[in-house]
Protein backbone atom coordinates (compact mmCIF):
# COMPACT_ATOMS: atom_id res chain seq x y z
CA UNK A 1 0.00 0.00 0.00
CA UNK A 2 1.30 3.44 -0.92
CA UNK A 3 2.17 5.63 2.07
CA UNK A 4 0.11 8.87 1.94
CA UNK A 5 1.95 12.19 1.71
CA UNK A 6 0.52 15.08 3.74
CA UNK A 7 1.45 18.76 3.67
CA UNK A 8 1.47 20.80 6.87
CA UNK A 9 1.94 24.53 7.27
CA UNK A 10 3.73 23.94 10.56
CA UNK A 11 7.50 23.82 10.82
CA UNK A 12 8.60 20.21 11.00
CA UNK A 13 11.38 18.69 13.07
CA UNK A 14 12.48 15.11 13.52
CA UNK A 15 11.35 12.93 16.43
CA UNK A 16 8.60 15.26 17.63
CA UNK A 17 4.85 15.06 18.22
CA UNK A 18 2.65 17.24 16.01
CA UNK A 19 -1.11 17.74 15.76
CA UNK A 20 -2.10 18.06 12.12
CA UNK A 21 -4.45 20.74 10.78
CA UNK A 22 -8.21 20.01 10.89
CA UNK A 23 -8.49 19.57 7.12
CA UNK A 24 -5.63 17.08 6.95
CA UNK A 25 -6.89 15.31 10.05
CA UNK A 26 -10.36 14.89 8.54
CA UNK A 27 -8.87 13.61 5.28
CA UNK A 28 -6.73 11.05 7.12
CA UNK A 29 -9.56 9.89 9.37
CA UNK A 30 -12.57 9.95 7.04
CA UNK A 31 -11.22 9.62 3.49
CA UNK A 32 -8.11 7.50 3.97
CA UNK A 33 -9.59 5.71 7.02
CA UNK A 34 -6.19 5.38 8.62
CA UNK A 35 -5.65 4.09 12.14
CA UNK A 36 -3.26 4.47 15.05
CA UNK A 37 0.15 3.08 14.10
CA UNK A 38 -0.29 3.69 10.37
CA UNK A 39 2.56 5.34 8.46
CA UNK A 40 2.52 8.54 6.44
CA UNK A 41 4.98 11.10 5.08
CA UNK A 42 4.91 14.79 6.03
CA UNK A 43 6.41 17.80 4.28
CA UNK A 44 6.25 21.52 5.08
CA UNK A 45 7.19 23.00 1.71
CA UNK A 46 10.65 24.03 2.88
CA UNK A 47 13.14 21.21 2.73
CA UNK A 48 12.78 17.46 2.35
CA UNK A 49 10.23 15.30 4.14
CA UNK A 50 9.64 13.34 7.33
CA UNK A 51 8.31 9.82 7.83
CA UNK A 52 5.66 9.80 10.54
CA UNK A 53 3.49 7.42 12.52
CA UNK A 54 -0.04 8.13 13.75
CA UNK A 55 0.00 8.31 17.55
CA UNK A 56 -3.65 9.21 18.16
CA UNK A 57 -6.58 9.66 15.81
CA UNK A 58 -10.21 10.69 16.17
CA UNK A 59 -12.80 12.44 13.99
CA UNK A 60 -11.32 15.92 14.43
CA UNK A 61 -7.68 15.51 15.40
CA UNK A 62 -4.71 13.44 14.28
CA UNK A 63 -1.44 13.49 16.21
CA UNK A 64 1.68 11.99 14.65
CA UNK A 65 5.26 11.32 15.71
CA UNK A 66 7.82 12.33 13.11
CA UNK A 67 10.93 10.35 12.26
CA UNK A 68 14.30 11.60 11.03
CA UNK A 69 14.45 14.21 8.28
CA UNK A 70 14.93 12.87 4.75
CA UNK A 71 16.55 15.24 2.25
CA UNK A 72 14.53 13.96 -0.71
CA UNK A 73 13.82 16.54 -3.43
CA UNK A 74 12.16 16.24 -6.83
CA UNK A 75 12.63 19.82 -8.02
CA UNK A 76 13.77 20.40 -11.58
CA UNK A 77 17.05 22.18 -12.28
CA UNK A 78 15.05 24.42 -14.64
CA UNK A 79 13.15 27.21 -12.89
CA UNK A 80 9.86 27.93 -14.70
CA UNK A 81 7.62 30.95 -14.10
CA UNK A 82 4.25 30.58 -15.81
CA UNK A 83 2.17 33.66 -16.48
CA UNK A 84 -1.26 32.56 -17.68
CA UNK A 85 -4.53 34.36 -18.38
CA UNK A 86 -7.39 33.31 -16.12
CA UNK A 87 -9.72 30.90 -17.89
CA UNK A 88 -13.36 30.01 -17.35
CA UNK A 89 -14.85 27.15 -15.32
CA UNK A 90 -12.54 24.53 -13.87
CA UNK A 91 -9.89 24.89 -16.59
CA UNK A 92 -7.68 27.00 -14.35
CA UNK A 93 -7.96 24.47 -11.52
CA UNK A 94 -6.93 21.65 -13.84
CA UNK A 95 -4.05 23.68 -15.27
CA UNK A 96 -2.71 24.61 -11.79
CA UNK A 97 -2.77 20.93 -10.81
CA UNK A 98 -0.95 19.72 -13.91
CA UNK A 99 1.55 22.58 -14.00
CA UNK A 100 2.48 21.70 -10.42
CA UNK A 101 3.00 18.07 -11.37
CA UNK A 102 5.22 19.14 -14.27
CA UNK A 103 7.47 21.19 -11.99
CA UNK A 104 6.43 24.85 -12.41
CA UNK A 105 7.99 26.96 -9.65
CA UNK A 106 5.92 30.15 -9.88
CA UNK A 107 2.48 30.70 -11.37
CA UNK A 108 0.96 34.15 -11.93
CA UNK A 109 -2.70 34.41 -12.98
CA UNK A 110 -3.14 37.29 -15.42
CA UNK A 111 -5.78 39.66 -16.73
CA UNK A 112 -5.51 40.25 -20.47
CA UNK A 113 -7.60 42.11 -23.06
CA UNK A 114 -9.64 38.99 -23.81
CA UNK A 115 -9.89 37.59 -20.28
CA UNK A 116 -13.59 37.01 -19.58
CA UNK A 117 -13.29 36.13 -15.89
CA UNK A 118 -13.78 39.06 -13.52
CA UNK A 119 -12.14 38.77 -10.09
CA UNK A 120 -11.39 41.41 -7.48
CA UNK A 121 -11.16 41.94 -3.75
CA UNK A 122 -12.35 39.07 -1.56
CA UNK A 123 -13.31 36.90 -4.53
CA UNK A 124 -9.79 37.20 -5.94
CA UNK A 125 -8.23 36.35 -2.56
CA UNK A 126 -10.46 33.27 -2.26
CA UNK A 127 -9.47 32.13 -5.73
CA UNK A 128 -5.77 32.44 -4.96
CA UNK A 129 -6.26 30.41 -1.77
CA UNK A 130 -8.25 27.82 -3.74
CA UNK A 131 -5.47 27.47 -6.33
CA UNK A 132 -2.88 27.20 -3.55
CA UNK A 133 -4.84 24.27 -2.08
CA UNK A 134 -4.93 22.60 -5.50
CA UNK A 135 -1.15 23.01 -5.78
CA UNK A 136 -0.70 21.51 -2.30
CA UNK A 137 -2.80 18.47 -3.23
CA UNK A 138 -0.81 18.07 -6.45
CA UNK A 139 2.46 18.15 -4.49
CA UNK A 140 1.12 15.50 -2.10
CA UNK A 141 0.29 13.29 -5.06
CA UNK A 142 3.34 13.78 -7.29
CA UNK A 143 6.09 13.73 -4.64
CA UNK A 144 7.22 17.36 -4.64
CA UNK A 145 8.27 18.75 -1.27
CA UNK A 146 8.40 22.41 -2.29
CA UNK A 147 5.20 24.23 -3.13
CA UNK A 148 4.98 26.37 -6.25
CA UNK A 149 4.25 30.02 -5.51
CA UNK A 150 0.80 31.17 -6.65
CA UNK A 151 1.14 34.92 -7.03
CA UNK A 152 -1.54 37.59 -6.77
CA UNK A 153 -3.57 38.41 -9.86
CA UNK A 154 -2.13 41.14 -12.04
CA UNK A 155 -2.49 42.61 -15.51
CA UNK A 156 -0.29 41.26 -18.26
CA UNK A 157 1.51 44.59 -18.82
CA UNK A 158 2.69 44.69 -15.20
CA UNK A 159 3.84 41.09 -15.39
CA UNK A 160 5.81 41.68 -18.58
CA UNK A 161 7.58 44.64 -16.99
CA UNK A 162 8.51 42.80 -13.79
CA UNK A 163 9.31 39.29 -15.00
CA UNK A 164 12.99 38.40 -14.94
CA UNK A 165 14.21 35.14 -16.49
CA UNK A 166 17.13 33.99 -18.61
CA UNK A 167 14.79 32.98 -21.46
CA UNK A 168 11.26 34.26 -22.08
CA UNK A 169 8.63 32.78 -24.37
CA UNK A 170 5.14 33.86 -25.42
CA UNK A 171 2.94 31.12 -26.85
CA UNK A 172 0.64 31.82 -29.78
CA UNK A 173 -0.32 29.85 -32.88
CA UNK A 174 0.62 32.69 -35.24
CA UNK A 175 4.32 32.32 -34.38
CA UNK A 176 6.60 30.62 -36.91
CA UNK A 177 9.21 29.40 -34.42
CA UNK A 178 9.34 26.24 -32.34
CA UNK A 179 12.28 27.65 -30.33
CA UNK A 180 14.49 25.66 -27.98
CA UNK A 181 17.85 26.55 -29.52
CA UNK A 182 20.78 27.81 -27.51
CA UNK A 183 22.46 26.89 -24.24
CA UNK A 184 20.45 25.66 -21.29
CA UNK A 185 19.05 28.61 -19.30
CA UNK A 186 18.73 28.58 -15.50
CA UNK A 187 15.21 30.03 -15.67
CA UNK A 188 12.33 30.46 -18.08
CA UNK A 189 9.26 32.71 -18.16
CA UNK A 190 6.31 31.45 -20.19
CA UNK A 191 3.32 33.60 -21.19
CA UNK A 192 0.01 32.02 -22.24
CA UNK A 193 -3.17 33.88 -23.20
CA UNK A 194 -6.88 33.19 -22.56
CA UNK A 195 -9.43 31.24 -24.63
CA UNK A 196 -9.47 33.94 -27.32
CA UNK A 197 -5.70 34.24 -27.36
CA UNK A 198 -3.48 37.24 -26.74
CA UNK A 199 -4.13 40.35 -28.80
CA UNK A 200 -1.64 41.53 -31.41
CA UNK A 201 -0.78 44.44 -29.10
CA UNK A 202 -0.06 42.09 -26.19
CA UNK A 203 2.13 39.84 -28.33
CA UNK A 204 4.02 42.88 -29.58
CA UNK A 205 4.47 44.16 -26.02
CA UNK A 206 5.79 40.75 -24.95
CA UNK A 207 8.29 40.70 -27.80
CA UNK A 208 9.43 44.20 -26.91
CA UNK A 209 9.94 42.96 -23.32
CA UNK A 210 12.32 40.27 -24.57
CA UNK A 211 9.88 37.39 -25.06
CA UNK A 212 10.43 35.08 -28.02
CA UNK A 213 7.26 34.09 -29.88
CA UNK A 214 6.83 30.34 -29.72
CA UNK A 215 4.63 27.94 -31.67
CA UNK A 216 4.10 24.33 -30.56
CA UNK A 217 3.09 22.93 -33.93
CA UNK A 218 0.45 23.18 -36.64
CA UNK A 219 -2.63 22.70 -34.44
CA UNK A 220 -4.28 25.38 -32.31
CA UNK A 221 -4.08 24.24 -28.69
CA UNK A 222 -6.55 25.22 -25.99
CA UNK A 223 -5.41 27.57 -23.24
CA UNK A 224 -5.18 24.72 -20.72
CA UNK A 225 -3.34 22.43 -23.16
CA UNK A 226 -0.71 24.82 -24.53
CA UNK A 227 1.19 25.58 -21.29
CA UNK A 228 1.34 21.93 -20.30
CA UNK A 229 2.69 20.88 -23.70
CA UNK A 230 5.26 23.69 -23.56
CA UNK A 231 6.34 22.87 -19.99
CA UNK A 232 6.80 19.19 -20.87
CA UNK A 233 8.88 20.13 -23.93
CA UNK A 234 11.02 22.53 -21.89
CA UNK A 235 11.57 19.99 -19.12
CA UNK A 236 12.53 17.36 -21.69
CA UNK A 237 14.87 19.73 -23.52
CA UNK A 238 16.48 21.61 -20.62
CA UNK A 239 15.01 20.30 -17.36
CA UNK A 240 14.91 17.10 -15.34
CA UNK A 241 13.08 15.03 -17.98
CA UNK A 242 16.12 15.10 -20.27
CA UNK A 243 17.97 12.64 -18.03
CA UNK A 244 15.56 9.80 -18.80
CA UNK A 245 16.39 7.42 -21.63
CA UNK A 246 14.10 7.42 -24.66
CA UNK A 247 13.10 3.85 -25.55
CA UNK A 248 12.51 3.23 -29.29
CA UNK A 249 8.86 2.35 -29.84
CA UNK A 250 9.72 -0.69 -31.97
CA UNK A 251 11.32 -2.30 -28.89
CA UNK A 252 8.00 -2.21 -27.02
CA UNK A 253 6.13 -4.51 -29.42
Amino acid sequence: MRIPRIYTGQELRGNTSIALEPGSSAHIAHVLRMRKGDKLTLFDGVDGEYPATIATIDKKKVVVITGAHQARELESNLHIHLGIAISRGDRMDWMVQKATELGVNVLTPLFTERTEVKLAGERAAKKIHHWQQIAISACEQCGRNRLPAIEALQDVASWLASTDAARKFVLHHRADSIGGAGDKPASIALLVGPEGGLSDQEISAAEQAGFQSLCLGPRVLRTETAPLAAIAILQAHWGDMQHYKVVPLDTLS
